[in-house]
């Protein structure tokens, strides 16, 4: 098998000298390493056994990228031949012609396809990833292993954007520090910014997993630990026996945190050392003719790891949306077609537009990658504000826009920081009552309003903020940093303000927090919240614990209001109207979307006992949603093809309508009987 050398200077989206820079060696080595990065990462998304950290060989990618810029950077600066522009230019010549058709490709494709909600969507994150900003807005929406992200089509974009972003600092850091001290001014200031990023990484993700995960500033070691090899190593050929324990080792680091770390634990910045350093490794070995690296498969699966890497993961989210990622001969074909879809963008897009982009003068190049790339950029802004009725059948876009159909005001009154809240009033006249929680009371305030024959309802609420005191959010979960303390607090001395004859109502997804939150069909058994110490899963003692603050903390609030518990609303294990529109896209039928009772009192039996006790001890009140919303041994998500939530455990404002006759009753009892 015949590799060429164009195809090697790269790292997850290429790398390619400058004109004036001098062309290394071949790196059969560092061409086949990055075989053992893509293939985990394939491998792993398509959720094979055995890859459960998978994931890391996005870690072995920006070691092999930073090596190679930093080659590039400094021996073009030792020969006084650096160009930032020319720089800058190889770089687009290698990572946009195949970012920019998969690109063109999902908006053709989704334009036909997509229902309005996630068509624009994917408008936006097609944006993103041209603009090379898809990491900070990933950031901001989601983890990468969260439910939600495994249906967005430019996830694995999040690492081009990173390494977009380091390859505009690198040569201006390395230029400044030339002027200091030359080589040696620059490697120092490139392991001094490693260092500070490595702290940044294990100090941050402990406290903001997600921007540890997705941001330069926590990733930039990684590259850099790539410079760092190019600096003290290559400059002679080590001892064979030497070299191939050097490679040995690496290799075997990598396979490690491959096989041994596991998407479910939170992302923690130290666990990377394992495959950085061991493909810091195995580049130093720089083993020529690796039966490892060397082979043709390593070779062949290197030099398309690109086109590998853009292309498989549209292919996951497929069978995701098609609900056959647990289909073993769906995966199958989802892994064939990644790989001949890679093999395809090589020959037909990669290989081609690097020769004729060659054959440009630099501005002609310039012209021809801009344009294309403010062509689709604008196309892709236009579509996510199209207005074009019956794209696809109307029937699929009502059923998907359920998603919308939450409290219209929730962005103003579901307090997200700052440690108190709006207190938003629903209604006109006295005020009657206070729903009191976390997002599932914002989900349901609007039915407890309609309960009322007459009057007000006060909203608390707090995003990821359960009514527990003595709660903390476990370090570097979903809900960490939230100040939960601080609303809880304030909450109280809102009540106290309150007249004492005024119901409150407190609503919160109270199983999340002592549980985790479902995936799939399975409890992520990772408790979200501690008291005297983080427990890693549900142990008795940690129950009880969790047992005893709830019933405290009822009957608290009991002491000054007549407390109605509401006990837990049915999750579902998958975003309802996004369950259901695909139904009708792939034809699977129209039946009515449910979970079984079964399910519904395993997940919450905890809870619901430890309120049952609440209720026995200091006689607050019980509302049971399970009478409203489950029957014939099922619990509904939907109701004549209707969604009822508007995700996967928020009541939808449709839905929450369900609950108002158990609101009425409680409303109807003589404690609090309005006058």
């Amino acid at each position: 098998m015949q590799i060429t050398k164009s195809g090697v200077e790269r790292g997850i989206a290429g790398a390619q000298h400058t004109e004036q820079a001098v062309r290394p060696a071949f790196r059969y080595d560092i061409n086949g390493l990055r075989a053992w990065a893509v293939l985990p990462v394939v491998l792993f998304h398509f959720g094979i056994p055995g890859f459960s950290g998978g994931f890391v060989g996005v870690d072995v990618f920006f070691v092999i990228s930073g090596f190679l810029m930093t080659g590039i950077v400094v021996s073009a600066l030792e020969r006084d031949r650096f160009s930032l522009l020319d720089f800058y230019l190889s770089r687009a010549v290698r990572i946009l012609p195949a970012l920019l058709a998969l690109c063109a490709v999902l908006l053709v494709v989704g334009w036909f396809w997509l229902v309005r909600v996630d068509y624009r969507a994917l408008s936006l994150n097609v944006v993103s990833a041209l603009t090379f900003v898809s990491n900070v807005l990933f950031w901001k929406r989601s983890g990468y292993f969260d439910t939600a992200s495994h249906e967005n089509w430019l996830l694995q974009t999040w690492s081009l954007s990173v390494e977009w972003q380091f390859y505009l600092l690198l040569p201006l850091a390395a230029a400044f520090a030339w002027r200091w001290r030359r080589k040696a001014g620059v490697c120092v200031l490139l392991a001094a910014v490693g260092a500070a990023s490595l702290g940044c990484s294990v100090f941050g993700s402990e406290r903001w997993p997600d921007a540890a995960f997705f941001l330069l500033p926590s990733r930039a070691w990684e590259l850099l630990a790539g410079g760092m090899v190019w600096f003290y190593s290559g400059r002679r050929e080590l001892p064979a026996a030497l070299a191939g324990a050097l490679e040995g080792v690496g290799l075997a680091l990598i396979a490690v945190a491959i096989v041994r770390l596991d998407s479910g634990l939170r992302w923690q910045g130290g666990f990377a050392i394992l495959p950085v350093l061991g493909a810091a490794l195995v580049m130093a070995a720089s083993r020529q003719r690796s039966p490892f690296t060397g082979n043709g498969v390593a070779q062949w699966l290197g030099t398309r790891s690109y086109s590998l890497y853009l292309w498989h993961w549209p292919l996951s989210v497929l069978l995701v949306y098609s609900d056959r990622q647990h289909d073993p001969a769906s995966v199958a074909i989802g892994i064939a077609a990644a790989l001949l879809l890679g093999e395809a963008s090589y020959q037909f897009v990669e290989r081609p537009s690097r020769e004729h982009l060659a054959r440009f003068a630099k501005p002609a190049r310039l012209l021809c990658l801009g344009a294309a790339l403010a062509g689709l950029t604008f196309g892709a802004l236009a579509a996510r504000y199209q207005h074009v009725p019956n794209r696809v059948p109307q029937q699929w876009d009502m059923v998907a826009d359920e998603q919308l159909d939450h409290n219209p005001v929730r962005d103003q009154c579901l307090a997200a920081s700052g440690g108190t809240s709006p207190a938003c009033i629903f209604g006109s006249g006295p005020l009657r009552a206070v729903v009191l929680g976390d997002s599932h009371a914002d989900a349901m305030v609007s039915a407890v309003q309609e309960a009322l024959h007459a009057g007000a309802v006060m909203e608390l609420s707090y995003s990821g903020c359960p009514t527990l005191y003595g709660e903390h959010a476990v370090p570097g979960g979903e809900d960490a940093g939230q100040p939960c303390a601080d609303f809880n607090d304030w909450a109280l001395r809102k009540l106290a303000s309150l007249d004492p004859a005024i119901p409150v109502f407190i609503v919160n997804r109270t199983s999340d927090y002592a549980f985790g939150p479902i995936d799939g069909s399975a409890f992520s058994q990772h408790p979200l919240v501690y008291f005297s110490r983080v427990y890693d899963s549900p142990t008795p003692a940690f129950l009880a614990e969790f047992a005893h603050h709830l019933v405290a903390s009822a009957c608290l609030i009991a002491k000054s209001h007549p407390v109605y518990l509401v006990q837990p609303v049915p999750e579902m294990p998958f975003s309802v109207p996004q369950a259901m529109s695909r139904q009708l896209i792939f034809r699977r039928g129209t039946a009515d979307l449910s979970i079984s009772l079964d399910d519904y009192n395993r997940r919450n039996a905890v809870v619901r006992t430890a309120q049952a006790a609440a209720a026995a001890q200091c006689g607050v009140k019980l509302l049971d949603p399970e009478r409203w919303m489950c029957d014939r041994g099922r619990c509904w998500a939907s109701q004549q093809l209707r969604p009822l939530y508007y995700d996967a455990d928020h009541l939808s404002e449709f839905g929450n309508k369900r609950l108002v006759p158990m609101f009425r009753e409680a409303f109807a009892q003589p404690e609090v009987a309005l006058k």
